[in-house]
Order: structure tokens, then C-alpha cells, then sequence
């Protein structure tokens, strides 16, 4: 989990970049649960997050679990897993994916994260801003607490974007026509990647008037409510 403070918030580069393009950025990606700075300042540098929540879940990512780093330490890290039923097996998608025991998986979350961070001298802020996320485990979801852990370090973050979920947007199969497709449903100029995504899009397989410029992501910042590279 990243090292927020509540207490200060850094203006979105989806809110403040003199050159955006018209039509804004946006940023397509899976809900990871209190996600990396590298994931988080993908996004808050976006206008717009689509959440990739219909494709297959995967037990190696960060979509059920996360690290958390140590307030004194931070490059001591452990794990925190949330533990997911999977109902049509590796064929899942992110969206259909159940916690399996949403009251004990809620309480291990919440001690784990106090354990970690109940000394910071923002953890009263933090405290008070994870309540929708401890809320969220009723849904049974995965899926909804990792979306909801992100929202709140967006939102403790300044970030004044929106969310939309790929489930409810009309898009083609292929992979490049679909990023094209996503950010022109999300009415975006630009699609904001990662590492490797600038591959993704392919000029030959996606009309180009429906075709998003491609643009790689920024690095966190060394310092302030987003640290570490």
C-alpha cells in the first residue's frame, strides 16, 4: 500500500497539464487492491479511469492482494490477501470474482492495515477515509473493494477524475480496436499506458479517426503524497 497523507493533496496532472489534449486522457486498468504508486500515478494523471473488470481474473496480480510496506521500513513489505472464490475457475472475470469469507476477510484487512500504519500520525484521517471500503465487503466482491481502496487514495490524493468499468462500454474483441474503442467511448483524446503499452495499439487494425493517441504514463514522484519510483 502506498504511503499516503491525508493531510495534503497534489493537484491531478488530468486537472492542471497546460498541453492535454482535447478530449482529456485516459487511463484503462484492472481494480488492484491499494494499488502501486507505479498503478496509482497511472491514474491520477488521467481524467478519465476505465476499470478493466471483464477480463479474467488472475491469481498472480495485484487484484486480490497487495503489499504493504512498513512505516519505518518501507522497503520491508508483506502481504496482504484477500481470499477469492473463483465461481467459473480460472475462466473468471474480475467482476464475478467472490470473497470467500467477506466478514473475516474484512476484519484481517482491517487489522493488518491498522497494524502497519495505526503510529502514522495520519492514521485518524486514513482511518476515517477507508470506511467505504470496509463498507464494500458486503458486496462479496473483490472486484468492489479493490476498486473502492483505489477511489479513496485517488480521493485523499486530490484526484477530480471519473470512473467508468469496461463491462457497461461497447467495444470490439481485438485488443488494439478495444483500447480505441474504450477511450472513444470514454470521449478521451488520449490513452494513457504503462510499461509495454504503447504496443498495444496497433495505427493498421484501428481506424484512425477512432484511433487514441498513445501516451506513456509518468513516473511517481520522489516526494510528496506520492513517493518512490
Amino acid at each position: 500500500m502506498p504511503h499516503t497523507s491525508p493531510s495534503s493533496a497534489t493537484a491531478s496532472p488530468a486537472a492542471s497539464s497546460p498541453d492535454r489534449p482535447t478530449g482529456g486522457l485516459c487511463a484503462i486498468h484492472q481494480p488492484n487492491v491499494f494499488p502501486r504508486l507505479a498503478t496509482l500515478a497511472k491514474l491520477f494523471a488521467a481524467d478519465t479511469w476505465i476499470v478493466l473488470d471483464d477480463v479474467q481474473f488472475t491469481r498472480r496480480d495485484y487484484q486480490h492482494r497487495t503489499r504493504l510496506a512498513a512505516l519505518e521500513d518501507p522497503d520491508r513489505t508483506r502481504w496482504l490477501s484477500i481470499p477469492t472464490h473463483l465461481p467459473q475457475g480460472r475462466q473468471t472475470a474480475i467482476r464475478d470474482a467472490l470473497i470467500a469469507d467477506p466478514a473475516s476477510a474484512r476484519r484481517r484487512t482491517k487489522a493488518m492495515i491498522r497494524q502497519e500504519y495505526g503510529a502514522s500520525p495520519d492514521w485518524p484521517a486514513l482511518q476515517t477515509a477507508l470506511e467505504p471500503v470496509w463498507a464494500v465487503f458486503d458486496t462479496g466482491r473483490t472486484a468492489a473493494v479493490a476498486e473502492t481502496s483505489t477511489r479513496v487514495l485517488l480521493d485523499l490524493l486530490g484526484w477530480n477524475g471519473r470512473v467508468l468499468a469496461t463491462s457497461g462500454l461497447p467495444a470490439r474483441p481485438e485488443r488494439s480496436q478495444r483500447l480505441a474503442d474504450l477511450t472513444a467511448a470514454a470521449d478521451a483524446g488520449t490513452y494513457l499506458c504503462g510499461t509495454g503499452g504503447m504496443t498495444y495499439l496497433d495505427p493498421a487494425r484501428s481506424p484512425s479517426a477512432a484511433s487514441p493517441s498513445p501516451r506513456s504514463c509518468p513516473r511517481p514522484p520522489g516526494s510528496g503524497p506520492l513517493r518512490g519510483a
